[in-house]
């Protein structure tokens, strides 16, 4: 994640900032605004600064001194709750202009003046969304996570905001190539709260950052926002895996809470959310001359009959809820780089609206949605979208008044009784949990008391956790009034970190929980179920041991030969059970990107689809069928995650310091693999051939030395995980990609 730490100091960043006044004007006056200190070039600052907000005494009795306290006891808890739950008794709405704008840039830099789209209305605005794509298509970018042309970017759209008034930047955050910055003017910067970040990358392996998303959270008065900027699987065909990126954006992007009522947030938990990006959905329409004489007719309503978008919106449930302003602009993509002319290359891409800005709330208008064709740097066109927000201003003296009522009427509260709940059940069976394979069960919580109640999940003793690795419960605390209900989602997700000791029979789909509640009594709840065993998490000498698929395998046998692995014990094995010189789970998986894939563009970079994914895991944990389904995305993807979850990787931790010291020679590299155990040496000779016979049709499959050695580098060698040396995380890729690369060059790199 490319954000800067708050260079500002105290809890929750602009919290605790006065509302009220005694008008109700929520702009500051100019004698209170501090000039900003001028910013060296060089140095590109991530938030508010302490120099961009006045001045401001806390209130005793401020709701941004209440929501920012780090520590709630039940009162103070119950006092928040009821105040979000009342806020209309002490808030009245005014209305703001917010400018969301969203621009695929096509790894150019900024060589165009922006104002033709930033600057494009006569009003400025109050806010300033800016999206981009695509600000970088290097390797380096891809491979980790960095660019000079963030700042480029930046200064670009700094220079070119509204020049009527001043502009505080408040947060900007970027994830490869997409980049969100979040402006605010300055008058208003103040009342700006609880901002925050995250990103979700929904390449392959769900981590690479080449797609996904990045997003900015905030409150602004008393009104939360959540602006998204999302870049979604390319490919007219590629319809499933957009709508696969958009329901992992929403089911990843957390932004995590401190404070109750919520412990993390998710997108679409926000007042007020905008969604921009590069969406990549197509206009689905072979004729690509009958789309571009619809477009010359402008007639765009017939053309949106065949948008991919709006069907998905309609039937694959996505973005359910958002809303979309009319179109009344010609696609913007493709065109000719540098021209309003389409696309003239070999392919002759079918023009499409890729680049969309929908919204979801209440209280939020779009005024304006339009294209900024005057903007030739891309093969894209920018596109923003005006709205009239109405955001939720405080009264203060009406907010005194309403916080005064629930004081006296939680003391009449706290005399008359002690908290109890119901439980909609208190045991919960979860039948064969496989690896990656989310389960979820519903556990309804209901006020039965006469007083609101604090309840939460806590740790039995002696245990890190109030749960094992491979539970959650969402939310784990929260505060419920008297007759509110809530409903937990109970999640059970066997990854990684957990396969193992789940394969070995170590650990077992069971536990305990004690749900407290504050002032009340302790609930139990009961956790149950069974793990499908999986060669996704078994070490690679107990997989050359076993010839059979391993859910026919016996629990015992697995165990033994897991523990014998993990003690470093030789195999006792009869000239009648020689061991496999692989996993015949990498022979399966190898052979047929081998036989298929060998030309399949964009190899080892394209995400697979879930679903399929569980198809190939079932095939190799069982033998059926006695072939591999899914496309080659999936089933390269599926080798991936199926080293990523070695539990001792193809370079043993105790290797791994040797390699990143030999990485700069080829002869001392060799040296180290000399040194592996045998089936790990087999599987990285292995799979060095293999990767060197893709190599031999990187004009077709688009692959390339850099990137396989950064992708293999990341899994095959990968650090000690309680290792007490701090390592270099950048340069130790590098040095990881160096050693790989010797073995796909066969030489010194």
């Amino acid at each position: 994640m490319s954000t800067e730490a708050a260079p500002y100091s105290g809890d929750s960043d602009l919290l605790a900032i006065q509302h009220g006044r005694e008008k109700k004007d929520s702009r500051m006056h100019e004698d209170d605004y501090v000039e900003p200190t001028p910013e060296k070039p060089e140095k590109m600052k991530s938030d508010i600064t302490d120099d961009m907000v006045r001045n401001a005494n806390l209130l005793a009795t401020s709701k941004a001194q209440i929501l920012t306290m780090p520590q709630f006891g039940l009162r103070d808890n119950l006092i928040k709750s009821e105040l979000l739950k009342q806020e209309e008794k002490y808030t009245y709405i005014r209305n703001y202009r917010i400018f969301a704008g969203t621009y695929n840039v096509n790894g150019k830099s900024p060589k165009e003046d922006l104002k033709p789209w930033l600057n494009y209305d006569a009003e400025p605005p109050d806010i300033y969304c800016v999206g981009f794509q695509e600000i970088d298509l290097s390797k380096e970018t891809f491979l980790f996570n960095d660019t000079p042309k963030e700042e480029e970017w930046f200064i670009a759209v700094s220079e070119s905001l509204h020049p009527f008034t001043t502009y505080a930047k408040i947060k900007h955050v970027r994830l490869v190539g997409m980049m969100l910055l979040l402006y605010v003017r300055k008058e208003h910067a103040a009342y700006v709260t609880e901002v925050e970040v995250e990103t979700v990358g929904t390449g392959i392996m769900g981590r690479m950052g080449n797609k996904g998303g990045v997003s900015i959270r905030f409150q602004f008065h008393n009104t939360t926002l959540c602006i998204v900027n999302s870049h979604l699987a390319a490919h007219t065909e590629e319809c499933d895996r957009r709508n696969q990126d958009y329901k992992d954006i929403c089911t990843r992007m957390r932004f995590i809470q401190s404070t109750l009522p919520l412990t993390s947030l998710s997108i679409m938990k926000h007042d007020m959310i905008i969604w921009l990006g590069d969406l990549n959905y197509r206009i689905c329409y072979p004729d690509v001359e009958v789309v571009k004489k619809l477009i010359a007719k402008k007639d765009y309503a017939k053309l949106a009959k065949y948008d991919q978008l709006t069907k998905h919106m309609e039937e694959s449930g996505v973005f359910q809820g958002f809303q979309e302003g009319n179109i009344h602009f010609q696609p913007t993509y493709k065109y000719d780089i540098g021209s309003d002319n389409w696309d003239t290359s070999e392919k002759c891409r079918v023009p499409a609206w890729c680049d969309r800005i929908l919204w979801k709330g209440s209280n939020i208008e779009e005024l304006e949605y339009r294209s900024h064709m005057a903007l030739k740097i891309s093969d894209h066109k920018p596109v923003s979208a005006i709205f009239q927000a109405g955001i939720k201003v405080v009264n203060q003296e009406l907010y005194r008044k309403t916080y005064e009522n629930i004081v006296r009427q939680l003391d009449r509260m706290e005399n008359d009784s002690i908290p109890s709940v119901s439980l909609s059940k208190t045991e919960f069976h979860f039948e064969n949990v496989k690896f990656m394979q989310l389960q979820v069960q519903t556990l309804t919580i209901a006020n039965t008391g006469l007083v609101p109640c604090q309840f939460e999940f806590i740790t039995k003793l002696n245990e890190p956790s109030y749960c094992k690795q491979w539970f959650s419960a969402t939310p784990n605390k929260g505060i419920l009034t008297e007759g509110e209900r809530v409903e937990i989602e109970l999640e059970v997700y066997a990854n990684k970190l957990t396969a193992r000791s789940l394969n070995m029979g170590e650990d077992l789909i069971e536990d305990i929980l004690i749900l407290h509640l504050q002032r009340g009594k302790d609930y139990f709840l009961a956790i149950c179920g069974n793990y499908l065993p999986s060669c996704f998490g078994s070490s690679l000498q107990a997989l050359c041991h076993m010839k059979e698929p391993i859910r026919e395998a016996k629990p015992q046998r697995i165990q033994e030969l897991e523990r014998m692995t993990e003690a470093d014990q030789p195999f006792d094995s009869s000239p009648n059970d020689e061991p496999l010189d692989i996993p015949k789970e990498i022979w399966m998986l190898v052979d047929h990107l081998h036989r298929n894939a060998s030309l399949q563009g964009d190899l080892f970079q394209q995400p697979g689809l879930k679903s399929e994914f569980e198809e190939i895991r079932d095939c190799l944990d069982t033998g059926i069928p006695d072939f591999l389904p899914g496309s080659n995305h999936s089933i390269t993807e599926a080798l991936l995650l199926f080293l990523d979850a070695l539990p001792e990787p193809v370079i043993p931790y105790n290797l791994y310091k040797n390699c990143l010291e030999s990485s700069c020679s080829y002869t001392l590299s060799e040296q180290v693999v000399s040194k592996l155990p045998q089936c790990h040496k087999n599987v990285f000779n292995y799979l060095m051939a293999f990767l060197r016979e893709l190599l031999k049709n990187a004009v077709c499959n688009n692959l390339d030395v850099p990137t396989l050695a950064s992708i293999f580098g990341a899994l095959l060698l990968r650090p000690p995980p309680n290792a007490t040396i701090q390592y270099d995380v950048i340069e130790n890729k590098k040095a990881a990609q160096a050693f790989i690369s010797h073995f796909l060059l066969l030489k010194d790199g």
